[in-house]
């Protein structure tokens, strides 16, 4: 095993158009080119780029979330091969700029007709595809892409159910890489599971506002850093223009990209600035492995006692395949269902306690 040098990843925050049929992903994809094009050239200056990550939907916007879209429709219309079409035109990018690209799209399903996933994938200097990451945790009640837990005993059937089947990670020149989709960062437990999984690199890839406002964007990629002992490359969307033909943007995810490392220290930060941008900062994979074989302390997940965390999961909370047999529901109906029931069970179980004026309603 060679000597991996020091590197510069770029988190890009690249101008979208949400697109309302496949043909729109390609104006996304030409600015991608621009992007990629200033952040390896003036970030090269200092360090080879050899990582570059585009945060969600960089490709495709939100229009399924923001309209929302039926399911099978928008499979049909907008989602995605991976690989495919798209995903060549990123191969090319990578080959042309000597990088790895982390991206993401809505992806048809291919185990299932009507149905798609939100996935991550990682594409090499080669040009080809050699990662995919099904989200597991949409941004819920919103999002309404099929986590494998929608389809739990399929997925299990089908995929497994241990850590490369849910939380995979790929072991490239540059180091070993994971994709938090999103959300999924907000989520301590979905980070570890790339961690112990063996991630060095991990890819947190957007989050839309209040979170970024309110700090709890910052919060949680330094944190996530600093627990897993590694490093967090988060970039967030730039302009947002809901529409193909939108004349006003939306200044919907609030900037804030920023690099991590492994110290739970900010190497890179960018704020929102109309337009594009880019965070960049270098990856010493080296250094990162010396200290995890080398600290007493702050290398955390070589401790943790795992019997004692067993029976914080020992019933399920959020139910498995929500989706199996139907198709994910539109937002009121889900509220409904889904979002109101999680509470009145956690109400139920006494890990909530309903506000004093509830109480005083049931005497």
């Amino acid at each position: 095993m060679s000597k991996i040098p020091k590197y510069n990843a770029v988190g890009l925050s690249p101008t979208v158009w949400g697109v309302e049929e496949r043909s729109d992903i390609e104006r996304n994809l030409e600015h991608v080119h621009e992007a990629l094009s200033a952040a390896t050239w003036l970030s090269g200056l200092e360090l080879p780029v050899r990582l570059a990550v585009l945060p969600e939907g960089a490709l495709q916007g939100f229009t399924d979330e923001v309209f929302d879209m039926d399911h099978a429709t928008y499979r049909e219309e907008i989602a995605i091969d991976i690989p495919g079409p798209e995903t060549e035109t990123l191969g090319e990018y990578a080959k042309e700029f000597e990088t790895f690209i982390v991206a993401s799209a809505k992806e048809k399903a291919p185990e299932y007709d009507g149905k798609f996933y939100n996935t991550a994938f990682v594409i090499d200097p080669d040009g080809d595809v050699i990662h995919t990451h099904r989200k597991v945790t949409p941004l819920l009640p919103v999002e309404r892409s099929v986590s494998p837990h929608d389809v739990w005993d399929d997925w299990t059937d089908h995929h497994g159910d241990d850590l490369d089947d849910l939380f995979p990670v790929v072991d490239t020149e540059i180091g070993r890489i994971g994709i938090s989709l999103a959300i999924e960062g907000a989520y301590p437990e979905y980070v570890r599971g790339l961690a112990m999984n063996g991630a060095e690199v991990i890819c947190r890839i957007a989050c839309p506002e209040p979170l970024v406002a309110n700090d709890s964007w910052e919060i949680q990629n330094r944190a996530r850093a600093l627990d897993n002992t590694c490093y967090v490359v988060a970039p967030n969307l730039g302009t947002y223009y809901v529409t193909p033909d939108a004349d006003t943007p939306v200044d919907t995810f609030g900037g804030g990209s920023m690099i991590v490392d492994h110290r739970g220290q900010i190497l890179a930060e960018h704020a929102y600035g109309a337009g594009s941008s880019y965070c960049a900062a270098p990856i010493d994979v080296e250094g990162l492995r010396e200290h995890r074989t080398s600290s007493p302390l702050t290398n955390w997940i070589k401790d943790l006692r795992t019997e004692l965390i067993q029976p914080i999961y020992d019933r399920e909370i959020y139910p498995k395949n929500l989706w199996l047999d139907r198709q994910p529901v539109d937002h009121d109906t889900y509220a409904e269902e889904v979002t109101e029931r999680q509470i009145e069970k956690m109400v139920e179980a006494d890990v909530f306690v309903p506000p004093y004026h509830e109480r005083e309603d049931e005497g």
